[in-house]
């Protein structure tokens, strides 16, 4: 995929939460990405809701920069579909597209910050690297914590609804996560990395 120089009047970076859209999965462990949507929404007074390129998006400000925020609406196993194009659209490169998803890996409540790496067992993240064709691009993981035992169904726990102490610390970490992008655009990865990933 090519890119070209930022578009006019566009937007110089793309933040993307990740989720699967509908009722049935709003308070469940593989939506902590859309939660981050709305945390975003409030703080910057926006609306994430014009439907374009399979996503719900919107166009705003954060740390001095036009961002395109987008929620695809394409299920979590197809987030590229959505993400690639509106990236091509704006001429976005990928260390400018940033996604903010959950990770079982870590526990809820937890930030990690990365620079680039592999899908880790995502399949949103898995879709946006074939469909970027590369998986150089920041990325804002929120903790949701692994199953209780190592039998524990993965498909079942990660649209599985969460736990009210757990909904508690997960939305909270999900209001970091905008600061944590706020960082990475304002201060770059490094910084945001170093503030973030304690």
């Amino acid at each position: 995929m090519l890119f070209g120089s930022k578009n006019k009047g566009g937007a110089s970076w793309l933040v993307a939460f990740l989720g699967n859209p509908g009722d049935k999965y709003a308070k469940t462990r593989h939506n902590a990405g859309f939660m981050a949507g709305d945390a975003l929404e409030k703080k910057l007074g926006i609306k994430i809701n014009k439907l374009k390129f399979q996503a719900l998006t919107g166009l705003g400000e954060l740390a001095g920069e036009k961002v395109f925020f987008v929620r695809p609406q394409t299920f979590m196993n197809l987030s590229g579909d959505a993400i690639a194009p509106a990236a091509a659209f704006y001429k976005i490169p990928p260390e400018r597209v940033i996604v903010v998803f959950d990770d079982i890996a870590i526990q809820p409540g937890k930030l990690r910050v990365k620079r680039s790496g592999s899908a880790g067992g995502h399949n949103g993240i898995k879709s946006i690297i074939q469909r970027l064709g590369t998986d150089a691009f920041p990325r804002v993981k929120i903790g949701v914590g692994a199953p209780p035992h190592p039998d524990y169904d993965m498909i079942d726990w990660v649209i599985g609804r969460i736990g009210d102490n757990d909904y508690k610390t997960i939305s909270a970490a999900a209001e970091r996560a905008v600061d944590a992008v706020e960082e990475i655009i304002s201060a770059g990865i490094d910084s945001a990395m170093n503030k973030y990933n304690g």
